[in-house]
């Protein structure tokens, strides 16, 4: 199969870049309900759909995640922000500790894949935000036990562009086994 040059699906992935200043534009309320259905159609171990998704729009909350996520600001400037959940025991239930300590991770990281590559699509900036305090964030979004947070992506039109940041060359990060 030959990779074709014009694909959008590779343009996107290719754009795609960590935004860490947002623009004030709101987003329109169908682009939010594509960003919730992506979250909810990735791919996930078993079909298990190990996850929670929480959209925050709401000003205070938005500067407490940021608080929580070691004060990068940046976050409370994006109109909105989710944040991604995993649920270990929806795994573990059909996969043991195998699914309670890598399928749902695997899980949520494709979820958070598909909303970023999809906000790239609109014309939106994000960034993939893991550097928090889990019992902050949980605090802040009174998270029930079972979930836990482990992404935060602030969402909404760049007010910056970003450069491609450098690649490892293929050479150290792929190998062929004929």
């Amino acid at each position: 199969m030959e990779i074709v040059k014009d694909s959008s699906v590779l343009q996107v992935i290719l754009q795609r870049r960590s935004i860490r200043k947002y623009a004030k534009d709101e987003i329109p309320e169908d682009h939010i309900t594509h960003l919730i259905e992506v979250l909810r159609w990735a791919p996930s171990a078993g079909n298990c759909q190990p996850w929670h998704f929480y959209l925050v729009k709401n000003q205070q909350m938005k500067y407490a995640l940021a608080q929580a996520a070691f004060g990068q600001d940046f976050i409370a400037q994006a109109p909105v922000v989710f944040v991604i959940c995993a649920i270990p025991k929806r795994s573990a239930a059909r996969y043991g500790k195998r699914g309670e300590t890598l399928y749902v991770y695997q899980d949520t990281a494709a979820a958070v894949q598909n909303l970023l590559l999809t906000a790239t699509g609109y014309g939106y900036g994000s960034c993939w935000v893991g550097a928090f305090d889990e019992f902050r964030v949980s605090k802040v979004l009174q998270l029930p036990i079972q979930q836990r947070p482990v992404a935060v992506v602030p969402i909404g039109k760049p007010a910056e562009q970003v450069h491609p940041p450098a690649r490892l060359r293929k050479e150290n990060t792929f190998t062929l086994l004929d």
